[in-house]
């Protein structure tokens, strides 16, 4: 069966040769993530360490996870299926999900995407490889020392005080975070100022890799879900929406695999249409 990759993430890029490539940060260590359409196949090398250690966990989700009905669903469960198996590499830093999460707030995914490159390059740890530049997320002690017109000259501006206090509870509380399941990691990140029940999900999502706790209102699932079955009449608001794909996947295996599905369908568009996301 054949198999696709999610690359939602915005630190995921095309090389020269088409291949999609991500630097993650795992138990110390830098790794690029390269996955070859062609081969269908995700490769990780180590950029530093030791080249033997543990790799970043990597997770595949089978098409026989999806729901299988109601009828309504089947327009968009037939073209989900054609993915075949979804790879994804789980964030392996909680930091970096949650300073990914906060600033793809209020702003499109292109926008986010730019913003996102910019901020990393400019503050994160940057790496020469063989596939281009690579950054890693710049650290919590970094962004509390960045001047304010730091963050103005990379657009990253609004998030500054989101920036500020994620550092800052991180440091407090990051190595608890890392222990807790989803929902408990979620109810920890709202606690901090700026970091909404949007940002808290998206960011347990990227960490965990469970897609049952994503924010499923998302404009970015009802977007994508539009557009991959345009016969289906879907609720336009998020709270409906998010009420009927609850219905659709009532356990939280097809929930998960419903989401990811769906954002994997529309994560290599090229067009702008992921909307704005919220706090």
């Amino acid at each position: 069966m054949s198999a696709k990759i999610i690359t939602e993430h915005p630190a995921w890029r095309t090389t020269p040769k088409g291949e999609q490539a991500r630097l993650v940060e795992h138990e110390g260590a830098a790794w690029l993530a390269i996955w070859n359409h062609r081969s269908e196949h995700l490769a990780l090398q180590a950029i530093t360490g030791d080249p033997a250690a543990e790799q970043p966990p990597v997770a595949y989700t089978s098409p026989i996870d999806l729901p299988t009905t109601p009828e309504q669903a089947v327009p968009l469960l037939d073209e989900l299926v054609r993915l075949g198996t979804v790879a994804r590499l789980t964030n392996p830093s909680l930091w970096d999900a949650i300073v990914t999460a906060i600033l793809r707030q209020v702003v499109s995914a292109k926008q986010a995407r730019r913003r996102h490159q910019s901020f990393y390059a400019a503050y994160g740890r940057n790496f020469t490889t063989a596939t281009g530049e690579f950054a890693l997320v710049p650290t919590p002690e970094t962004v509390l020392a960045l001047p304010d017109d730091g963050f103005a000259a990379v657009g990253t501006k609004f998030n500054r005080t989101a920036l500020l206090a994620a550092a800052e509870a991180y440091l407090d509380r990051g190595e608890q975070w890392v222990t807790l399941d989803p929902e408990s990691l979620i109810k920890e990140l709202v606690e901090v100022p700026r970091i909404g029940p949007w940002t808290a999900a998206a960011a347990a999502a990227d960490f965990t890799g469970d897609f049952s706790i994503y924010p499923h209102g998302d404009l970015a699932v009802r977007t994508w879900a539009r557009k991959a079955a345009p016969i289906l009449e879907l609720p336009s608001s998020d709270f409906e929406f998010e009420a009927m794909w609850r219905r659709w996947a009532p356990d939280r295996t097809q929930l998960h695999a419903l989401t990811l599905f769906t954002l994997t369908w529309g994560s290599n568009d090229l067009n702008d249409h992921g909307g704005r996301h919220r706090l």
